[in-house]
């Protein structure tokens, strides 16, 4: 710190040499009267003594005052620089809070979105664009990362440091302005310690002064004795030894206090307040130093975010679209193949066989020839009569274009289980084509465990070799009982093995090869009858009630009329309909939008022909003529006594 007189004569100022801080001490002169009773010789001793001593008190007291001031000010500064250190780690801190923040819902979103653990994660990992999600949500997940990656450093870089940082300089703030308040208290006690001697001074002077002028009054009094003049003259004597003493110890003080005034104030002060400045400037850089740590922590992960989002871009641009839409092709190929034309069908024919028939039958006296069937043609046994049937191939060509009444038990169920996400072992439940790479996907998947066994027991039969050569390295029976594991372990594979291969065998064995387009297949529904397997041969539905396929495929029947011993037989197949077991009401609606199911109205009385048989599911019939199965919990069941009793 240099130091430099300003223009007025009576003010110092301390500046600093890079011009930051300025401490002006500013030293006004404030003019006193002082009386003096003295007398004339006291006063021509020391006038030059009263006159320095004025001088130095009204120097000191503005002196002090304002140096007073100022220390309280920079001490306020400095605790205002330190406030701000620590508001800007509150801010750092928050800052790092929010990039955690932002990380976990940036993990969580990734989380939320990956495919779940299920046969749908394999349909998905087929296609492009599942595969480019799916690496988008792999890299936002490192993009979470680096984010976290941001609080962790400014925590260890900035939040960390500038803490200690606080605590030690707190610590050395304080230490200086203890110094320098215990550098004032010191000023003060010597100042307080010059007041003293200058006050004992002037009351010695004083003292002095009476005691000479009793003297003198004495000395003209006539009338007092010599004795008492002699006394006089030695108390005004000694007065004046106690004046000179109490002089010489005032100067001595004074010139002491005026040492350690310029040390105080040109030593003492100006180097805490130096130290103060120091440290002032590196609180201000180490601000500075974390402002800068704060934008290379987020400048640092740039490059891994960019490698992140190149990541998104490269996943992005590897879609294809005609390689997922030839993915589709191969996932949903059912090889089935599809029906042929619908032939012509000749009403006209059937009208003019039905006229014929009816001009030779005989009301009263039916033909008994015809199958043994003792009935007319156009009623049933035992029923009201209904409207003349329709020819055979028109109920056929009816079962090709509406929906079908009827469905086989084991289609029903097994469109149910696949509701309850039971697939059957043999995937009977898919088309024939995709049932087939099913079970060679599993011929293969068992083929592995089964080399990867033969592996384990050629390592432990060479192990066991060891052993008979060296029995010192073990004991061969010990590998016995996993030889015998394994061999089990092959076995109940192999069987596996042969139990796929045969399914396999049988798929590739009913696969349709391409040809010609033949005849429109139809399927008819099984019943126990006695019709001929000619042209009625019974076929499991191709459709279970949720719409999946089963492994039977229809049988193609040819649609032609010849005879009319076929109506005969189309009567009978109506006539072995199941009997009825009971009744049932409903009691919600239910809409019946599969295959095999029937439409419910609330209230509605239905006839029961089969019980539930344990599978939720209850079969019925409606106007002798739509039958189907509905859920059990909705319908109230009233079962006949003679069924009950069975």
């Amino acid at each position: 710190m240099q130091a430099s007189v300003c223009s007025s004569p009576h003010q110092v100022c301390f500046l600093q040499s890079k011009d930051i801080w300025v401490f002006c001490f500013f030293l006004s002169v404030r003019t006193k009267k002082r009386k003096c009773s003295a007398s004339a010789s006291a006063c021509a001793r020391g006038p030059d003594l009263f006159s320095s001593l004025g001088m130095v008190e009204e120097k000191m007291g503005a002196c002090w005052s304002y140096t007073r001031d100022q220390f309280e000010n920079l001490e306020k500064h400095t605790q205002w620089g330190i406030d701000f250190v620590e508001r800007y780690t509150k801010f750092v801190k928050e800052r790092s809070e929010i990039e955690l923040n932002y990380a976990k819902q940036i993990r969580n979103l990734s989380k939320k979105y990956q495919p779940k653990k299920s046969s749908r994660e394999e349909e998905e990992s087929k296609y492009t664009w599942c595969r480019a999600f799916l690496a988008s949500l792999n890299e936002l997940n490192d993009y979470a990362g680096q984010h976290e990656l941001i609080a962790e450093n400014m925590t260890s870089q900035i939040i960390a440091e500038l803490t200690r940082y606080i605590q030690d300089l707190k610590a050395e703030r304080k230490t200086h302005f203890h110094d320098g308040r215990k550098a004032q208290q010191h000023i003060e006690n010597s100042w307080k310690q010059l007041e003293l001697c200058k006050r004992n001074f002037e009351r010695a002077c004083k003292e002095a002064d009476r005691a000479q002028q009793y003297f003198e009054k004495m000395d003209a009094d006539i009338n007092v004795t010599k004795a008492d003049v002699e006394k006089a003259r030695q108390q005004a004597q000694l007065r004046h030894h106690m004046a000179s003493d109490s002089k010489n110890e005032y100067s001595s003080y004074l010139q002491k206090f005026n040492q350690e005034q310029t040390e105080h104030y040109h030593t003492l002060i100006p180097n805490i307040f130096q130290k103060l400045q120091e440290m002032e400037e590196r609180r201000i850089e180490r601000v500075g130093e974390s402002m800068k740590t704060f934008a290379e922590v987020d400048r640092q992960i740039l490059p891994i975010v960019g490698k992140c989002l190149d990541g998104i871009t490269k996943a992005a641009e590897g879609i294809e679209s005609k390689t997922d839409s030839a993915q589709v092709v191969e996932s949903y190929k059912s090889g089935f193949e599809p029906p042929g034309d619908v032939e012509f069908e000749d009403y006209g024919q059937a009208m003019k066989r039905t006229v014929s028939e009816n001009s030779l039958t005989k009301p009263d006296k039916p033909d008994k020839s015809v199958k043994g069937k003792s009935k007319l043609f156009f009623f049933k046994k035992n029923k009201t009569p209904k409207q003349p049937k329709e020819a055979l191939s028109h109920r056929f060509n009816d079962l090709m274009t509406s929906k079908p009444k009827m469905h086989c038990l084991r289609s029903l169920r097994r469109g149910l289980s696949l509701k309850l996400g039971v697939n059957p072992e043999d995937c009977s439940h898919l088309p024939p084509e995709q049932r087939r790479k099913k079970l060679q996907a599993k011929i293969d998947d068992i083929s592995k465990d089964i080399q990867k066994e033969m592996d384990q027991r050629d390592a432990l039969t060479k192990m066991k070799d060891v052993y008979v050569k060296n029995p010192q390295m073990g004991d061969p029976s010990s590998v016995d009982p996993r030889l015998a594991e394994i061999a089990q372990h092959i076995d109940k594979l192999q069987t596996e093995l042969q139990k796929f291969e045969g399914w396999l065998a049988e798929v590739e064995g009913r696969m349709p090869v391409r040809s010609e387009p033949t005849n429109r297949q139809s399927s008819v529904y099984d019943r126990q009858s006695n019709t001929p397997p000619a042209n009625n041969n019974c076929a499991q539905d191709r459709e279970s009630p949720d719409g999946s396929y089963t492994e039977e495929q229809s049988s193609e029947v040819q649609t032609k009329v010849q005879t009319d011993t076929e109506f005969d037989d189309f009567d009978d197949a109506e006539e072995d309909l199941l009997p009825t077991i009971g009744t049932c009401k409903a009691l919600y609606p239910f809409e019946g939008n599969n295959e095999g199911t029937l439409t419910l109205a609330e209230g509605e009385v239905l006839f029961v022909i089969e019980e539930d048989k344990g599978d939720g599911w209850t079969r019925v019939r409606r106007n002798e003529e739509e039958e189907g199965y509905i859920p059990t919990s909705y319908v109230e069941v009233f079962l006949d006594t003679n069924t009950k009793d069975s």
